[in-house]
């Protein structure tokens, strides 16, 4: 049942039968409830998150500022990757917005894991780099609308809209 529910995820599309039952074992499915943090910024980094179902925000917390929504996370969305990317903390932290579930693999399991089965370990890391590559292309974008937020363009230049 576990195999069926992850194996119609976007993320494991093209995985053989035999390379998903591979994985099964690493993989643990953990219930998201509304408004649950799932982890914070700055919290060790234990576990690389791929959301089952419901919708997960990623916030950063700048330290001069409130915190900015960077990405909202959609079934078959990977999040927590600051673990895989072997940083000691979570550069950002996440949260449920619906009621959900999420399937989490222990970054050290995952390692373990892709050493003992190369070829699936291979295609399970090429898959979490093209993850990577694209949140961080939308990710600039966010980034780049909260910067233009506060700013108006006149001609050539760009100047600051002060706030009264």
């Amino acid at each position: 049942m576990f195999r069926q529910q992850f194996a119609g995820l976007s993320f494991f599309q093209g995985f053989t039968p035999e390379q998903i039952a591979e994985i099964c074992p690493i993989m643990e499915a953990i219930p998201c409830e509304k408004d649950a943090v799932i982890f914070q910024q700055n919290q060790r980094t234990d576990y690389l998150y791929i959301l089952e179902e419901g919708e997960v925000v990623i916030q950063y917390k700048p330290y001069d500022g409130p915190p900015m929504v960077i990405a909202r996370i959609h079934p078959g969305g990977v999040f927590g990757w600051s673990a895989a990317l072997g940083r000691d903390v979570y550069t950002s932290g996440a949260q449920a917005l619906a009621p959900g579930r999420a399937i989490r693999m222990q970054i050290d399991s995952l390692q373990q894991f892709c050493s003992q089965h190369p070829e699936t370990g291979k295609i399970l890391l090429e898959r979490l780099a093209s993850v990577i590559a694209e949140r961080l292309k939308s990710t600039y974008n966010e980034v780049l609308n909260i910067l233009t937020n506060g700013l108006d363009h006149t001609g050539d230049c760009w100047r600051r809209i002060e706030k009264p």
